[in-house]
C-alpha cells in the first residue's frame, strides 16, 4: 500500500482545510487509517484515526470537535476535515495505514505511511 497525502497550506487562524490521503494497493478498505502530526520540537502524535469500515473513529482531545475524519473505500481515501484552526494546529500531518481492521494509537502500529503534508495556521 502507498500513502499520498495532500491538502495541508496556510491558513488563518479560524479558516479550515481539508486533507486527503489516497491510497494505491489492494484491499486498502481492510485497512485502518490515522492522522498523525508532527509539531517542531514535537514527537508524532495520533491525532485521529477510523477503522476499516469507518464506524468506530478516534480523536485526541486536542482536535475533539474541530477535526472529523472519514473514509470513501470507493475511492481509496481517507479524509481529515479540520476546522476552527488554531496556531498550534500548525504541523507536519501524516497518514497512516493499519493492515488491522481496527486502529492503533502509537506510529509503531501502523505499517504504511504517507509522506506528509505541512499544515501552517497564522495568528
Amino acid at each position: 500500500v502507498q500513502l499520498q497525502a495532500s491538502g495541508g497550506g496556510l491558513v488563518q487562524a479560524g479558516g479550515s482545510l481539508r486533507l486527503s490521503c489516497a491510497a494505491s494497493g489492494r484491499h486498502f478498505n481492510t485497512y485502518a487509517v490515522g492522522w498523525f502530526r508532527r509539531a517542531p520540537g514535537k514527537e508524532r502524535e495520533l491525532k485521529a484515526a477510523i477503522s476499516w469500515s469507518g464506524i468506530s473513529t478516534y480523536y485526541a482531545d486536542a482536535v475533539k470537535g474541530r477535526f472529523t475524519i472519514s473514509r470513501d473505500n470507493a475511492k481509496n481515501t481517507v479524509y481529515l476535515q479540520m476546522n476552527s484552526l488554531k496556531p498550534e494546529d500548525t504541523a507536519v500531518y501524516y497518514c497512516a495505514a493499519r493492515g488491522h481492521g481496527a486502529y492503533g494509537s502509537t506510529p509503531d502500529e501502523y505499517d504504511y505511511w504517507g509522506q506528509g503534508t505541512q499544515v501552517t495556521v497564522s495568528s
